[in-house]
């Protein structure tokens, strides 16, 4: 599989009611093993803390197995009939996953883990763009 993109970037919460080990775990069922998670702490609305869990993946052999995971899942084939509206007008393609799922070790579209791929085209137009991504997926 050929990678259209110049990286990819990955983003949960984790919340104080949830185990800090088990939202990483979810982030990791993306990841290769060697890919950092970036930690860092927010207050919430109410004063609790939110602890936002990242990653940024660049390396086409990293990109690869992310896409790998992802097409394994079947939720490529999903992203693939929905383009059109995950494609954004800077060329970033969004996918949400479920990230109790992921918690469980499978890999399902819902909410709870951003996925954010920034698209490689040149030029550098939304069309273009759209063709990387459908010849790649």
């Amino acid at each position: 599989m050929s990678v259209p993109f110049h990286y990819l970037d990955l983003r949960t919460f984790c919340y104080g009611t949830e185990s800090e080990d088990r939202v990483e775990s979810a982030l990791r069922t993306l990841l290769p093993e060697d890919v950092p998670i970036e930690r860092m702490e927010s207050e919430g609305h109410i004063g609790d803390t939110i602890v936002v869990l990242s990653a940024r993946v660049e390396r086409a052999d990293e990109m690869r197995h992310v896409l790998d995971a992802l097409g394994e899942a079947g939720v490529l084939d999903e992203v693939s009939a929905e383009l059109d509206d995950r494609l954004d007008d800077n060329n970033s393609l969004f996918v949400h996953l479920d990230k109790q799922a992921a918690a469980q070790g499978a890999l399902a579209l819902g909410a709870g883990i951003a996925l954010r791929g920034k698209v490689e085209a040149y030029p550098a137009t939304r069309e273009a763009a759209l063709e990387n991504v459908r010849e790649a997926l």
